[in-house]
């Protein structure tokens, strides 16, 4: 199992070089939509599914790609202010309610593309915007999660979830916004990205905090859907890491907001 996921890991990581390195803008942004397609196609799986119908939904979302790139871009603010409200002010509550998906249920087709859709969005926006700020904000995604994890390990004691994942604890979460904090401070000063995002102190703190509670409910909301639907993992699309779903989840409440930010800057 070890092996596979370190097999796995580094054809990931090639991938994804690739993508942000080596192909143009177009090629990068039909890859970004090839990602969207399978993590819808593992949504409807989420939704207990069929096939026929996991893979219509995964050509919808496609097309919704298609149509906001090519027939209103200027939608995308849009979407991303809208994502960002769902994980701010939806996503809480639908952890203090437990609210489930339904099986074929507009609503749960929806919300999927909610989740989706402007992730997408935000890739595209973000690489466009230069490559290494989509790097710097993928990897705000996983130092915050390296961090809770060695946080929650070595202090953790009072449980953040329990019900929904186990392993997380306050303890983990706070590990991780110092992480963060560290990291963004280490990338603000010696990096290109300070005269990008020109803004004062104590309201760049206040942006990379509010990224990794966002990181951290997306961690959670998936953690929450697959154990509504009684599944491990996703799909088993990613031999030994689960699904699309699994890799991207912390990434889908994080990079609509990083990107929304960016576009309030410079704005």
């Amino acid at each position: 199992m070890l092996k596979t996921r370190v097999i796995t890991a580094l054809l990931l990581v090639v991938g994804l070089a690739l993508i942000l390195f080596a192909m143009p803008p177009l090629a990068a942004q039909l890859a970004f939509a090839a990602i969207a397609a399978l993590a819808a196609w593992e949504w409807g799986g989420l939704m207990k599914q069929d096939q026929p119908a996991r893979v219509m939904y995964a050509f919808v979302l496609l097309l919704f790609c298609w149509q906001l790139s090519v027939g209103a871009p200027e939608l995308v603010p849009a979407l991303l202010g809208v994502s960002a409200a769902f994980w701010i002010l939806v996503v809480p509550l639908w952890f203090r309610f437990k609210w489930r998906l339904a099986g074929n249920d507009f609503f749960g087709y929806l919300l999927g593309a909610l989740v989706i859709l402007p992730t997408w969005a935000a890739m595209v926006a973000l690489n466009t915007a230069g490559t290494w700020l989509m790097l710097a904000a993928m990897a705000l995604v996983w130092v915050a999660d390296i961090s809770a994890y060695f946080a929650g390990r070595t202090f953790g004691r009072h449980k953040l979830a329990p019900a929904i994942s186990p392993g997380k604890t306050w303890e983990g979460v706070a590990g991780a916004v110092v992480g963060v904090l560290i990291y963004g401070g280490i990338v603000l000063a010696f990096s290109p990205l300070k005269d990008t995002l020109p803004l004062s102190l104590p309201l760049v703190i206040l942006m990379l905090v509010l990224l990794t509670a966002v990181s951290v409910m997306g961690d959670l909301f998936e953690s929450l859907l697959k154990r509504q639907a009684g599944l491990k993992d996703s799909s088993n699309l990613l031999p030994g890491h689960g699904g699309v779903l699994d890799r991207i989840d912390a990434l889908t409440s994080t990079l609509p907001l990083a990107a929304l930010i960016l576009h309030w800057v410079r704005s």
